[in-house]
Parts: C-alpha cells; sequence; structure tokens
C-alpha cells in the first residue's frame, strides 16, 4: 500500500501543533508498541477531558526539503499538496502533566504501513510531531452500565476509557487480538468483565468475530453507554446488533471506523466523508 499526502485536513481550522522527543520505547505485547514522549515541547501540548482523545501524528515524506524545526502549517502555505507530510490519527493512551510526558499505543504488523514500522524502531531522542489532540467520547456516569468493543486499533481508546471508570462501574468489554500472547493487563473495575477474541492467525479486519459476540452475549439489565470502534467492516456489524437487533437509541452509541481493509488511512478518511462512507 502507499501513503498520499495528508490533503484531507487541509480546509480545517488546524488544532495545535506540539514537538515532542521519543523518550523511550515499551513492547507490551508482539503486535503493541508503546512510545513515551516529552521534552522541552510538552509545555506546548493542551490537554482535553476526553478520555478517547487522538493526535495526527506527522510523518515526513522521504526526499523532500522540510523547514526544521518541523511545522506543518508553514509546509502547507510553502509546498505543493503532493509534498505535505503524510499524518496518521493515534489515541494517546495516557498523559502524565507532571512529568511531562505522554504515551501513545501503536498495533505492529511487520512492514506494514506508516506508523507501525516508525514505532517499533523509535529511538530515544528521535522526534514525534502531531496536532492535536481531538476528541469526542467520555463514559456516561449516568448509564447502568457499559459496553466496550473493538480490535487492536480500538484498543488503547477502550483501555483508558475502561480505566478510567468509577471503582463500581460494571459492563462487559469485547476485544479481539490475534492470540493469547496479545491480551494485556487493564485496571478495569471488578464489574466490568473482559472478553478476549482471539483471531489465532486470522487477518485482521477478516472475522465476525466481534458482532457475533457482541449479538450472542446476555446483557446486564438496565441503560447501556457503548463504545464500539474499529475496522469498518466490523463497525457495520456492530451496528446491525446495536441499533437492529438491541433496539439502542443512537445517544447510546459511540460508534467509529478507524480503518479499513486494503485502505490507508489517507484514502479511508476522505471516503468517510462521502455519502456512502457516512452511511
Amino acid at each position: 500500500m502507499t501513503s498520499a499526502p495528508a490533503a484531507a485536513t487541509a480546509g480545517r481550522r488546524s488544532r495545535p501543533q506540539t514537538n515532542l522527543t521519543v523518550l523511550r520505547r515499551e513492547h507490551l505485547s508482539p503486535h503493541m508498541v508503546r512510545i513515551i514522549a516529552g521534552g522541552s515541547g510538552f509545555a506546548a501540548y493542551v490537554n482535553n477531558s476526553y478520555v478517547d482523545r487522538y493526535v495526527k501524528i506527522v510523518f515526513p515524506q522521504p526526499g523532500v526539503d522540510y523547514p526544521q524545526p518541523l511545522d506543518l502549517a508553514a509546509i502547507r502555505e510553502s509546498h505543493p499538496r503532493e509534498q505535505w507530510p503524510c499524518t496518521r490519527t493515534y489515541t494517546v493512551r495516557w498523559v502524565d502533566e507532571a512529568a511531562g510526558e505522554l504515551a501513545i499505543d501503536f498495533v505492529i504488523h511487520g512492514d506494514e504501513g506508516l506508523a507501525g514500522p516508525w514505532a517499533a524502531t523509535a529511538q530515544a531522542g528521535d522526534a514525534l510531531v502531531f496536532t492535536g489532540p481531538g476528541g469526542g467520547y467520555n463514559p456516561d456516569p449516568e448509564a447502568d452500565w457499559h459496553l466496550f468493543a473493538g480490535d487492536e486499533s480500538a484498543l488503547p481508546a477502550i483501555s483508558a476509557a475502561i480505566e478510567a471508570l468509577p471503582r463500581d462501574a460494571c459492563g462487559l468489554a469485547f476485544l479481539e487480538v490475534d492470540s493469547d500472547a496479545d491480551i494485556l493487563e487493564l485496571d478495569a473495575p471488578e464489574g466490568l468483565e473482559l472478553r478476549w477474541l482471539l483471531r489465532r492467525g486470522a487477518p485482521a479486519g477478516s472475522t465476525q468475530l466481534l458482532a457475533d459476540a457482541v449479538g450472542a452475549a446476555t446483557w446486564p439489565e438496565g441503560r447501556v453507554h457503548v463504545f464500539a470502534h474499529g475496522e469498518r467492516g466490523y463497525m457495520k456489524g456492530l451496528r446491525e446488533v446495536l441499533y437492529t437487533q438491541r433496539g439502542l437509541e443512537r445517544s447510546q452509541v459511540s460508534l467509529s471506523g478507524y480503518w479499513a481493509t486494503g485502505r490507508v488511512e489517507d484514502d479511508f478518511q476522505a471516503e468517510k466523508k462521502l455519502p456512502i462512507g457516512k452511511i
């Protein structure tokens, strides 16, 4: 797959840019790497209150001469669109404002993609430049219980949401990963049951595990608040379960496709703006 410049965001009012330095890299599982970044640029980072806070990481294109330090807004003014850096959207896993650090988790599938290979080899001192954060979800404190569903791409956001729940919260979390080795320890409330769904070698985005598991589960009584994010086909299946089978109201559900099988993010985000993509 090829990566195209991040043209889709050109017309939007830019979120603030933050220039950080990689401090360390941690391998959480065979397919998940955590990058912890900070440095003097952390003072410019403006946090928000959403548990699904996300940033758009900037990746310079090889062979293009960019002014340093990297300034995305200036580059968009001075360079043709085909030379703009690429961007990739990632959840901020946690922020430690006292220490001046934040963490971003990356799914790794060998040399596939742009951000994953970068994270797999990132070293202390490397630059991490992004815009944001954005966000829009927090667990509803009035809900009787919470339902989470997603694949690896949503695991950082779901993990942050779970760990933000009050200790007396209850619910179900359906988390699809490749194997037992990819299961992570989460600081979940005792009343929240974690159900790990294993693909066992099947390609990500190719199974019915999520929709089948959510649809077949016995749901607790009361009003639920749902966070379901991940591969686009998975989300289509979950829409059927949540809205048609279970009759939930849209106010009860945060549902979004983070990626689509066979699409780089630039193409996928552009498709989402089309009428068929919104459907």
